[in-house]
């Protein structure tokens, strides 16, 4: 087939977002007949980077974790292993003005005395062979109502902001810190706190390094920026974006599933497809706040944030480099006066929780991630699937964390895009 130029209505590969998950795809692609299409004004995503006043900003805490080390050496070789930095993680949790480790469920021996007392009791009072059906009902039975109370179900109800009897029972996967009782009593003599981010990368420059080192295989000439795909025609196989309408073979998507659906017309039920907001502030202080820390989670409700992440502890720079994370409802509106009455309130949080004191702050940025979790539960599991063989059939693939509607790695979404490529590749070699 003949390449057509990029201003050309048709291609062999339309690529909706430019994001991790997409450039993948299109770097192992056996093809030069694609196009990238991408709504912003540059290529990452949600891996975007904010470069202001000095300070280095992702839109959203992005420490990388790898289990395939190959991916990781590949990634690392093209940025400059000098420039990316290994860490072993430091996750806190404020819990009634101390710190406790994370996760919660394996340091309870950490608690003031009748607090762990009580967690201890109740933890040994469960029966795991309880029948739940969904997340709440899975934390009571595994972890005891001690343990559940004082910080699984309020933090993740300030995560996910949603009851959390909605979510399926497996809803955070592998990402769950999961500990049975021989674990937690384990670890009151040795602390035990592996988890599959144990240990994080991340490259000096942000997150758009990694962006960028997987771009490095996509041609940038088939990257179309600022355009915004507006319709699909399932039946004609033509897509219209703001700029022009583009015939395509196949069609692969990352934009969020609920999108994708209503850009082509099919029916779905919006009652499964919820999902929060989060808003996101970066900060940037004048000095050095707390060193060491790189987590830290918040599970009281009387505390705006759920989470904090120090970005200066990574690279031990010398001004304090935070962000933020605050959760909404899916049909929360943020205005620009609730972005400033909230700044405000986290400032005066953070000052109460003892981050910072007498800082100043010298600059700052914001972001609403708008998905940012999607809530998973069995109809959203069983509709994405079967919506998604309806979709094949016309030659339209949806993929990465959004557009399958999961909860996912970076990793997980460049394995994804990998295996799909692959599948073509396999097709035009057979």
């Amino acid at each position: 087939m003949t390449v057509p130029p990029r201003d050309s209505s048709a291609t062999e590969y339309l690529i909706i977002g430019g994001g991790i998950t997409n450039l993948a795809f299109a770097a192992a692609l056996n093809s030069e007949d694609y196009l990238v299409v991408e709504a912003l004004s540059d290529i990452g995503g949600y891996c975007q980077t904010v470069f202001q006043d000095g300070f280095v900003w992702d839109y959203s805490g992005h420490f990388f974790h790898f289990r395939h080390k190959e991916i990781e050496q590949l990634l690392v070789d093209r940025i400059g292993a000098d420039r990316v930095r290994t860490v072993a993680k430091n996750s806190q949790i404020y819990f009634k003005g101390g710190w406790v480790d994370f996760p919660f469920q394996k340091n309870i021996h950490q608690l003031p005395r009748e607090d762990f007392l009580e967690c201890l009791v109740d933890l040994f009072e469960t029966d795991e062979r309880t029948k739940v059906s969904n997340f709440y009902e899975m934390l009571y039975a595994k972890f005891g109502r001690g343990i559940s109370e004082r910080f699984l179900v309020p933090y993740n109800e300030k995560l996910y902001a949603t009851d959390l009897r909605t979510l399926d029972v497996n809803a955070m996967g592998r990402f769950f810190p999961h500990a049975d009782r021989k674990e937690i009593v384990a670890g009151f003599r040795r602390s035990d706190n592996a988890s599959y981010n144990a240990t994080f990368t991340y490259p000096e420059g942000g997150a758009i390094e990694y962006v960028r080192a997987i771009a490095k295989d996509v041609n940038s000439d088939r990257i179309s920026l600022n355009e915004r795909l507006e319709a699909v025609d399932l039946r004609t196989k033509t897509a219209r974006t703001n700029r022009r309408t583009i015939r395509f073979e196949h069609l692969v998507s990352a934009i969020p599933f609920v999108q994708l659906l209503q850009l082509t017309g099919l029916e779905y039920d919006p009652a499964i497809y919820t999902y929060n907001k989060v808003l996101v502030f970066n900060l940037g202080f004048d000095r050095k706040g707390p060193s060491g820390l790189h987590w830290v989670y918040y599970p009281e409700k009387d505390v705006s944030f759920y989470r904090i992440g120090f970005y200066d502890n990574i690279f031990d720079t010398q001004r304090m480099s935070l962000y933020v994370e605050l959760g909404y409802k899916s049909d929360a509106v943020i205005t620009p006066a609730d972005v400033e009455e909230m700044r405000q309130r986290v400032l005066q949080d953070l000052r109460r929780v003892g981050i910072i004191t007498d800082h100043e702050l010298v600059s700052w940025h914001h972001i609403v991630l708008d998905p940012a979790y999607v809530h998973i539960t069995e109809r959203s599991i069983s509709d994405v699937a079967a919506k998604k063989d309806v979709l094949a059939t016309r030659g339209v693939y949806s993929v990465g964390r959004y557009g399958s509607w999961t909860y996912c790695s970076i990793e997980d979404n460049i394995l994804e895009a990998r295996a799909l490529a692959a599948r073509f590749n396999a097709i035009k070699t057979g």
